[in-house]
């Protein structure tokens, strides 16, 4: 060899680029073919495509649901994880990426012995298992909603047989639970809440202002939930899912249209309701409208008849007229009518960032008070007009689910929403000319981050958040000649000035799992509530003071644990705290509760507590039978209540030119409310289930006095037969 010659390797660039290329697809291609997957999902027994089956990864940081063709896309899924399938009715089950793929992404699922849900979302605000939850759940799932098709959304919580529901009226429905209700009770959609600073002791109606043809899912928390949604949550929380826009799993656009027509003969009623979905890859949108004409209401023919409509009145050009009701029973003058909107507008504005804007619309005509117009007086009819006005609810709201893990979070999300109420209460004595008009207006907006982190091999949940609402009340008050239509302003509901209702809260709360077999769950929150009201026009009333101040902070809190000792039976045991503020209704109403009857305000009112005790069983029997058991006791402390007062150092007061004994609302002593809710679900065959539900309640306060709505014993048994007959 030539001296000075040397060889030297260089690798070809080509080959050295192709090998590169060649790892890199050998560890990237399984992802992509994860992400690429899609997955059909069928019941195992019919072979038919599952719709809302939820689809999520092990972190639960990935979540999807199939469509009509029960097929969902694992876009963005990771390719190292286990990937969960989970429907109300049926048995959950996980399968790693290469299972689906030998599979040929097509999954079965088995219907459930019993239905018992497997996840909840109301107790903490996030989801969780119910396994792991210390609170007592009821769930109304979409299933049920069809198959009983409720007439409201007061119908529809009262489907199970665990919510007591009173109507004064058609146009009514005010659920009770565990002996508290209106302002007591906290409704909740889609993460908003619902109650504002006018939801009164009295039993309310705004619950039917949502329409039930769009809720796929209700969930009903029993006993305080002040810990992680604030005042008023003491009897529980009622948590409504409305229909989501969901996206299309495929290249086309994903096209779903649903309808419904009803008629009811009790009450004449008929409903109309047309929806339809348009969804692409990145943005989805859903839209709705119901209408409802409620007639008159016909009433059983047994027992209780002086709810019996003998004779009703008809104005006419010169003034009242009393009719003789040809049928009784025929409650005339109780009808209504109601229309109901609902759009959602839903993008990814990345791959880690969901955004939904939805805006919701109810509109109620006059809703008659029929207890009221039923009332007699000197052997005549009391009232010839007895109603509420319209009542309008309009929310629109803009969701943000952000799912990047960091090191603070796992998951955020942010809701801001904006509220506007409208409703009037409007009476007028037989052969008086004039009508007296009350009108409310609320604008409310709120706010509330959510945040939380999964950590540990046990998967512990940490999960925090904040919240701010602010209510904005305008009352006013008129007098109206129905035959001139001259109209003079009046003494208003509230004051007829600036009427401002405020809510900071903080909250935070911790799940540990000791082992497969315990479970503690436990979370804080403080809230500060402050109103400031003030009477522009005293000389309706002539109160003593011209401005309502309030201030309140409290700090409630919750530990629970779950035991678990076998896969068949459940132990929980809850220590609970509430807290409800004051609000406007409380503090600075004037109106008459019952004929001769007048509550007036009281600004010394404070806030009121509530601490409670859970104990809750469950236990399956094989495949045959299921039995839950809960036990609370609830010690109200600060409690308010009404009770006879002074005003202006007067007991009896002339009102609306009648005498009228003073009351308003004071802090008694204590109230104390305590019971048992059974359950039980039989499975004798396969295609047969029997459901039974029992709710008994006690509650009186330290004068011995019954609490006004602890609810009587009732339940509920259901008969249920499922057998598909089409393949």
């Amino acid at each position: 060899m030539p001296r000075g010659l040397r060889f030297r390797l260089v690798p070809d660039r080509h080959n050295f680029l192709t090998m590169r290329h060649f790892l890199f697809l050998l560890f990237i291609l399984p992802s992509l073919a994860l992400a690429a997957q899609t997955v059909t999902v069928l019941d195992a027994d019919d072979e038919k495509p599952i719709v809302d089956v939820a689809v999520y990864n092990e972190a639960r940081t990935q979540f999807g649901y199939t469509n009509h063709s029960g097929r969902v896309s694992l876009s963005g899924f990771s390719p190292d994880q286990p990937v969960w399938f989970q429907h109300f009715s049926y048995e959950r089950v996980s399968y790693t990426p290469e299972q689906l793929k030998q599979a040929g992404g097509t999954v079965r699922l088995t219907t459930k012995t019993f239905e018992v849900e497997e996840f909840i979302v109301s107790a903490n605000r996030w989801e969780e298992k119910s396994e792991e939850v210390p609170n007592l759940i009821t769930t109304i799932t979409l299933p049920a909603v069809k198959m009983q098709n409720p007439e409201t959304a007061a119908d529809l919580v009262a489907l199970n047989g665990d919510v007591f529901v009173q109507k004064s009226q058609l146009g009514g429905g005010s659920p009770m639970l565990r002996g508290f209700a209106t302002n007591r009770v906290l409704i909740n959609i889609d993460g908003v809440r619902l109650n504002n600073a006018i939801y009164r002791e009295g039993n309310i109606q705004n619950i039917i202002s949502l329409d039930p043809s769009v809720i796929e899912r209700t969930e009903v928390i029993f006993g305080p939930g002040a810990t992680m949604y604030g005042s008023d949550a003491l009897g529980g929380v009622m948590d409504f899912h409305t229909t989501r826009a969901l996206y299309s799993t495929g290249d086309s656009i994903y096209i779903k249209a649903g309808a419904l027509a009803r008629y009811s003969s009790a009450d004449d009623e008929r409903t109309w309701h047309l929806d339809f979905n348009l969804g692409g890859r990145k943005a989805a949108f859903f839209s709705s409208v119901s209408w409802s004409d409620f007639g008159d209401l016909m009433m059983g023919s047994h027992t209780h008849p002086e709810y019996l409509r003998n004779e009703y009145q008809e104005r006419t050009a010169t003034g009242d007229t009393i009719i003789v009701n040809e049928d009784p029973r025929r409650q005339v003058a109780s009808g209504y009518t109601q229309l109901n909107t609902t759009n959602k507008l839903r993008f990814k504005a990345g791959r880690y960032l969901d955004v939904n804007i939805a805006h919701h619309y109810s509109h109620l005509s006059d809703v008659p008070r029929y207890d009221r117009l039923i009332q007699v007086r000197n052997a005549t009819l009391r009232y010839g007009d007895w109603y509420y006005g319209p009542q309008v609810w309009m929310m629109t709201s803009a969701a943000v689910r952000y799912n990047k893990p960091s090191a603070i979070f796992d998951e955020v999300n942010l809701t801001i929403a904006r509220q506007d109420y409208r409703e009037s209460r409007n009476d007028r004595k037989i052969d008086d000319p004039y009508l007296n008009e009350q009108t409310e207006k609320v604008g409310i907006w709120s706010a509330n981050i959510d945040f939380d982190k999964l950590a540990g091999k046990n998967r512990s949940l940490l999960y925090y958040g904040a919240e701010y609402v602010r209510n904005n009340i305008h009352s006013t008050a008129i007098t109206r000649n129905i035959f001139t239509g001259d109209e003079e302003p009046a003494g208003s509901r509230y004051p007829n000035g600036r009427n401002i209702y405020d809510s900071y809260s903080l909250y935070c709360g911790y799940k540990f799992n000791f082992s497969p077999k315990f479970t503690l769950n436990t979370g804080a929150r403080y809230n500060y509530v402050s109103l400031n009201s003030e009477i522009a026009d005293n000389s309706f009333y002539n109160f003593p003071f011209t401005a309502i101040r309030a201030a309140n902070g409290a700090l409630t809190g919750a530990a629970g644990i779950v035991y678990r000792p076998d896969g068949i039976t459940e132990l929980a045991v809850n220590l609970s705290t509430g807290f409800r503020a004051p609000n406007l209704d409380d503090l600075g109403k004037v109106f008459e509760s019952a004929p001769g009857v007048l509550v007036v305000p009281n600004p010394d009112l404070e806030p009121e507590y509530l601490y409670n005790i859970d104990l809750n069983v469950s236990r399956e029997l094989g495949s045959l039978f299921l039995a839950d058991a809960s036990f609370f006791f609830s010690y109200l402390d600060n409690a308010m209540v009404r009770r006879e007062f002074s005003f202006n150092g007067m007991t009896i007061i002339e009102y609306l030119g009648e005498e009228s004994t003073v009351y308003a609302m004071v802090n008694a002593g204590y109230a104390i409310v305590y019971g048992t809710q059974l359950k039980a679900e039989i499975k004798p065959v396969t295609s047969v289930r029997i459901k039974s539900a029992l709710t008994l309640t006690r509650g009186f306060d330290n004068d011995d006095e019954p609490l006004r709505h602890v609810a009587p014993l009732f339940g509920s048994t259901h008969l249920i037969y499922e057998k598909s007959f089409i393949k």
